[in-house]
């Protein structure tokens, strides 16, 4: 026979529903909360930083109880083509001939693009109101190690106006990551430099992070300006710049000129 189940103490009953129903208004809270959402993507720099410690410590400070998320894409010696169908366009009407383009595309796919917007159509099944998207890109040396340099400006600025379409907000933030000050002596280098200043100065929602003070080393006893930044101190700066620009637009504020807040 099988044996009865003894009814429930109706005190813990209770108590159990209560929390069930506290456990769903606290969730549902949260879902309703307005978040600002940071996207980073880029290459090695990018993804060498980790958001968790510079940038989400600095934003906890900076926006108090608003809520911050994020979302990363980011891979090492990626030029900017693996993020933009358009690029072999604009690569040709900067007069980047055939086998230049070849040689900086290499029959790669655009593969980088769609995880962005992959990643945002999951947060927004958690979230449904984003009170701002601020875009955060630190990409540009291979391109410019590449000699693709004609093309970069244009290229970005078609990325920016696909993403601010794509997430549907035609006034989203960027944040842009100036290639360090490591190969001064290419003008394709100086030429990337120059295209992220121009892009960032020239947008109304735009800023930009300097970053030639993360990226001197030490290298056979000489003190050189190389690609990378220092571990883990150069990364954390990185974060909070990016935090402290994207904040600064956010809240109507001018972010600081020289890169550097």
């Amino acid at each position: 026979m099988a044996q009865s189940i003894p009814d429930m103490n109706p005190i813990k009953t209770l108590a159990l529903l209560n929390l069930l129903l506290t456990a769903s208004v606290v969730a549902n809270a949260e879902a309703d909360q307005p978040v600002h959402l940071f996207i980073f993507s880029g290459q090695s720099n990018m993804a060498r930083m980790d958001p968790e410690t510079g940038f989400m410590a600095e934003v906890n400070k900076l926006f108090g109880e608003e809520k911050v998320v994020y979302i990363k894409v980011a891979k090492g010696g990626q030029p900017i083509c693996r993020w933009l169908e358009e690029w072999e366009a604009i690569a040709t009407e900067a007069g980047m001939d055939e086998i230049h383009r070849k040689r900086i595309h290499k029959g790669g796919k655009v593969e980088f693009y769609q995880p962005i917007l992959d990643q945002y159509e999951e947060l927004l099944k958690q979230r449904t109101l984003l009170e701002s998207v601020t875009f955060c890109w630190m990409q540009g040396e291979r391109d410019a190690n590449g000699g693709a340099d004609a093309a970069y400006k244009k290229s970005l600025q078609q990325l920016i106006a696909s993403l601010r379409r794509d997430v549907k907000c035609p006034d989203m933030n960027i944040v842009i990551g100036r290639i360090g000050d490591y190969a001064l002596d290419r003008p394709s280098c100086v030429a990337v430099r120059q295209a992220q200043r121009e892009i960032a100065d020239e947008d109304a929602h735009g800023a930009w992070v300097d970053v030639d003070d993360l990226n001197d080393r030490e290298v056979r006893g000489v003190m050189k300006s190389v690609v990378h930044y220092n571990r883990p101190e150069g990364y954390v700066v990185l974060g909070q710049r990016f935090a402290r620009q994207g904040h600064a637009l956010i809240k109507g504020k001018e972010p600081a000129e020289n890169g550097r807040p």
